[in-house]
């Protein structure tokens, strides 16, 4: 028997020996963090224990100034006092005002359901920042600096710098600092690094991406071991366009009505740094050295950053490198002043605030290495070739196919050489190589998701990169070598590249380089996993990876649908399917809050009226100005999931207000019809059609039933009851709009009415489309049971798609596909496999996972994918390329199936009544179709991590389970009688503790405590 179940004062309290310790101690949802600049942060912490049933019955927090004063007596800060409370999630501090620039310790206790004291919580700290937004309180007289001088997108990349002197011995120093652009930043010739596991690593591109003219992130680094050891300081800054004078800030092209981002200038933007470093010595005194006009600042241009793009790359001359620019002791006397930058005048309400999440940096465990090498100078076959493009005549001495000798293979290329190396996985961040050649030799490095075949679509010869489908954007790495006798090694820093492949040539005439140590640096902003879900079928678990990389690429600063093309924007109809996988998969409760704030912000700035969420945030590239139902959506669906998997109902009071406007324009444009405000985009990229005004309503009854369930989770009961008669209103219309008859008298759901969408020159719509059937049956859209079951009957001969189905539907667009396939587009995506689940259509479920043929989620496994795909048929070896207009090979919506694949395959799954899994479902559902026997999932919820194992031999399921302390279960097991649940040889209904719930359509349900299990059950 799994844990152990003694005697006390509860029923199955652990022995004496069992120990119960506190460990997860964050702040702000973060450990240890810097920069803190809440009023009242939110603390949490987990109980930790064998024990069964063990839970919180009150609490006391203590913080202090020091780690020594975390006494009841002594503490100086904040004694919250015994609070008899279950809560361990989002407590607010509520002692006295904190101060800025300081650094707290704090410590909790808690009480146990028998009353035991629980202590020993290793001490814990947070670091306030610097206690303001407006950019000039606490900065110390900081000001946004420029290179005087220099005109705005001209060659080189201003380098910044400062030297003084230092007063004594330091005890700490503090590094406070954003940019207009991003920066690399240095403190006595080292770059700036953030802790990262056992060691540390480089962020890229900070500060982020915002809506400038209305906030700009900085950022909190304890830069004190960078400090003490010198007598003197020198901070100094590379900056870099980023997204603030990169074209991905412009209006997109030929779109009426699209203006450009607020922020961003035809003629360009001037750079610009802002920085406080903060130095504490041991006598108590301070020193402040900050960014200022006349204050000791000088830069150049004239080092080695020639160029940087988003889109376009980096170029980098390190025949022009400065040596010791960024130590003491460098000349720069011939340096330019600086100047200060314009933006406080033209943008004076712009707040500037501490970046409260994870930042985007180079992950090195997740490193990318060659698995092949392949180099060619010829094209040969473009007589015989399909598309007459022929193929690539690899140089067999040259080319690596092992892929251990691949990882460290050095290739020497000549002028005409192509070297290609595959990395094999698609990936997002930055190269990092070796090179060896005289000085003034040029390489430029390509980057690319796929290799060319000899399809119509193909744009080079079969074997090399193709490129085609990142349309504009020139993502290119040219580096030109200094000479250096050992070689050079670079790594880019002011960009970014989505890629599998690099492609690597030689510009120079008559040159000659050895190129080594290729490496893909992976950069993210989810860097911590927190669930995974493994199966004994290969292809679902590389269905699993490829969305598991795809949130990798995809969630840097924030949340883009695409990371290689002129895009890499903000969708937020991605967000609002992707998020809940997303919050799954990672610690991305920060990431997201900080993006809601971000799409609040374009709401009031680019949104129609200032009340509609926009469809990208930050910025304007994309934000058409049309009904954006389903992307729109996202300003309601973001806040209700984060509160949902956290536990923390922040989310939803500071979006509160943005959510009602919201909600009340699309009551005042639509009045008593209850219907939505439209949809330009429909079911995007669906394989059958639906109306865009059916998923509008839709989407405005989903938006209006999640606005309930918060005011009630936050106390708003006049407005839930509001909200609650809202969406009834919108259910009577959708009814008596869309249910109907055909000539039979059969139930028809009307999903035909009206286009499909507004772009795309989408195929004709048509009735009862799967998208519109899973949502008519997820939010309840019918009057009785018979209709229901009716809707499930329609769907479930939709996904079957048989030969009767095609024959009594030769019209429809199904008939070109395989029996049991998808055909949702992005807004059915993730209702489809959770939906069939609530419905008892398991088998379906499960097929629909395991199908391969087009459209399907294997199908693009099935085709070599390590990513998930834009498009159903993004690519296949049959067929080539898709639309190359819009084809990118890492874009994570269809990815939200993992949602399911945690909650439906795995069972571990939410509770709406209890969110933050205070209380939560263990729901494992077997594979009918035999192909997944065995199931390994968990996710580190707010308690503590969940498990959830079963496997199947025979007629017996074995189950394997972990409930957190401080959190309860529901167990819904299959079997054929309650009897057959055992534990050991146990049944599970007499084990103390457990509570049997009933036994329905051959599952078992019980109630569970906190604890470990491991249970056999019958099921024949």
């Amino acid at each position: 028997m799994a844990g152990g179940i003694g005697t006390g004062g509860s029923a199955w309290a652990a022995p004496a020996s069992d120990r119960t310790s506190l460990t997860g101690l964050t702040v702000e949802h973060r450990t240890s963090p810097l920069g803190v600049d809440t009023d009242k942060p939110r603390f949490a912490w987990r109980m930790a224990s064998p024990a069964r049933g063990r839970r919180q019955t009150a609490y006391r927090i203590l913080v202090a100034t020091s780690p020594e004063r975390l006494t009841r007596a002594r503490s100086d800060v904040w004694n919250s006092g015994r609070v008899e409370s279950p809560d361990s999630v989002a407590v607010r501090y509520d002692g006295n005002p904190l101060r800025a620039s300081t650094r707290y310790f704090w410590t909790v206790s808690v009480w146990d359901e028998d009353g035991r004291a629980v202590t020993g919580a290793p001490p814990a700290h947070f670091e306030t920042g610097l206690r303001s937004t407006d950019g000039v309180s606490g900065w110390d007289g900081a000001k946004w600096i420029s290179m005087a001088g220099k005109a705005p997108n001209s060659a080189g990349a201003p380098l910044l710098r400062r030297q003084t002197a230092l007063k004594g011995r330091v005890r700490e120093a503090r590094l406070y600092i954003s940019a207009l652009g991003v920066y690399d930043a240095y403190v006595n010739g080292l770059r700036v690094s953030v802790p990262q596991g056992e060691g540390s690593t480089y962020e890229l591109l900070t500060p982020g991406w915002t809506n400038y003219d209305t906030t700009v992130n900085y950022m909190t680094y304890d830069v004190t071991e960078l400090v003490a050891r010198e007598r003197r300081v020198t901070l100094a800054a590379v900056l870099g366009n980023g997204w603030y004078n990169s074209r991905i800030s412009e209006a997109a092209t030929g779109i009426p009505g699209l203006d450009d981002s607020k922020y961003y200038a035809k003629d360009g933007n001037p750079l610009a740094l802002k920085a406080k470093l903060l130095i504490r010595y041991a006598d108590g005194s301070t020193q402040t050295l900050v960014t200022e006009p006349g204050g000791g600042w000088k830069a150049t241009d004239a080092g080695p950053y020639r160029k940087d793009d988003i889109y376009d790359g980096q170029t980098y001359d390190a025949r022009r490198e400065l040596p010791g620019w960024s130590a003491n002791g460098f000349d720069d006397s011939d340096w330019a002043e600086v100047e200060e930058h314009g933006f406080g005048a033209k943008f004076p309400d712009a707040k500037l605030v501490a970046y409260p999440g994870e930042t985007a940096r180079l992950m090195e465990q997740w490193d990318r290495r060659p698995e092949s090498v392949t180099v060619y100078n010829q094209v040969a076959g473009e007589s015989t070739s399909p598309n007459g493009k022929g193929h690539i005549v690899v140089d067999p001495d040259r080319s690596v196919t092992d892929p251990k000798q691949a990882a460290k293979a050095a290739v020497t290329l000549r002028t005409g050489d192509t070297a290609v190396f595959d990395l094999g996985q698609n990936m997002v961040g930055v190269p990092r190589y070796t090179l060896k050649g005289p000085a003034g030799a040029e390489v430029v490095f390509r980057f690319g998701e796929m290799l060319n075949d000899d399809s119509e679509g193909a744009d080079g010869p079969k074997g090399s990169v193709y490129l085609a489908n990142l349309r504009t954007a020139k993502a290119t790495s040219t580096y030109t070598l200094k000479g250096a006798k050992d070689g050079e090694t670079h790594q880019d820093s002011l960009t970014f590249y989505g890629f599998r492949y690099v492609q690597v040539t030689i510009a120079s005439p008559d040159t000659t380089v050895t190129v080594s140590a290729v490496t893909g640096k992976v950069a993210t902003s989810a860097i911590r996993d927190t669930g995974t879900v493994t199966t004994d079928n290969a292809p679902v678990n590389q269905l699993f990876s490829n969305v598991r990389w795809g949130q990798r690429g995809n969630y840097l600063w924030v949340p883009t649908d695409c990371p290689q093309r002129d895009e890499r924007q903000g969708w937020t109809g991605d967000t609002q399917v992707f998020c809940n996988t997303g919050l799954y998969n990672g610690d991305a409760v920060n990431f997201l809050s900080h993006f809601q704030d971000t799409l609040i912000e374009s709401q009031k700035t680019y949104g129609v009226d200032g009340a509609q969420f926009t469809c990208i945030a930050p910025g304007s590239r994309f934000a058409f100005p049309a009904p954006e139902s389903g992307w729109s959506d996202v300003g309601v669906i973001l806040p209700w999931t984060v509160w949902q998997m956290s536990g923390d109902t922040s989310v939803i009071d500071r979006s509160w207000s943005a959510m009602a406007k919201y909600i009340d324009w699309i009551h005042g444009k639509s009045g008593d019809s209850y219907a939505g405000q439209g949809s330009v985009f429909g079911d995007w990229l669906a394989f059958q059609n639906t109306s865009s005004q059916l998923m509008s309503d839709v989407y405005y009854g989903h938006s209006t039933r999640l606005m309930a369930d918060m005011a009630r989770a936050t106390g708003r009961d006049t407005e839930a009851r509001a909200y609650d008669e809202l969406f009834a209103n919108i259910k009577r219309k959708f009814v008596a709009k869309y249910l109907g008859t055909d000539s039979s008298g059969s139930l028809v759901l009307r999903s035909s009415l009206g286009k499909a969408s507004e772009v795309g020159g989408a195929a004709p719509t048509e009735d009862n489309s799967q998208t519109a059937l899973l949502w008519a049956l997820k939010l309840g859209l019918y009057d009785t049971q018979v209709q229901r079951r009716e809707l499930l009957r329609l769907l479930a001969e939709n996904i079957g798609n048989d030969a009767a189905y095609k024959s009594a539907h030769p019209d429809s667009t199904r008939v070109q596909y395989a029996e049991n396939t998808l055909s949702v587009g992005f807004l059915g995506v993730n209702v489809l496999a959770p939906v069939l689940t609530d419905e008892g259509r398991d088998d379906l479920a499960y097929k629909l996972l395991h199908q391969d043929e087009l459209p399907s989620w294997l199908f693009s496994v099935k085709n070599g994918a390590t990513t998930v795909w834009e498009r159903w048929n993004s690519y296949s070896k049959a067929d080539g390329f898709g639309p190359v207009e819009m084809n990118s090979f890492n874009h994570y919506a269809y990815g939200a199936v993992v949602e399911w694949m945690y909650e439906g395959v795995a069972g571990i799954a939410k509770d709406p009544a209890h969110p933050g899994f205070k209380h939560f479902f263990l729901q494992p559902h077997l594979d009918p179709t035999g192909k997944i026997t065995q199931v390994t999932g968990s996710h580190e919820s707010p308690y503590g991590e969940i498990v959830s194992e079963w496997s199947v031999k025979g007629t017996t399921m074995t189950y394997r389970a972990v409930v957190p302390s401080n959190s309860t279960a529901t167990l819904r097991i299959p079997a054929t009688d309650p009897s057959t649940v055992r534990e050991g040889r146990t049944p599970l209904a007499r084990v103390p503790g457990v509570e049997c719930q009933g036994f329905v359509d051959g599952v078992a349900v019980y109630r569970l405590p906190s604890g470990a299990y491991e249970l056999t059950s019958a099921l024949a």
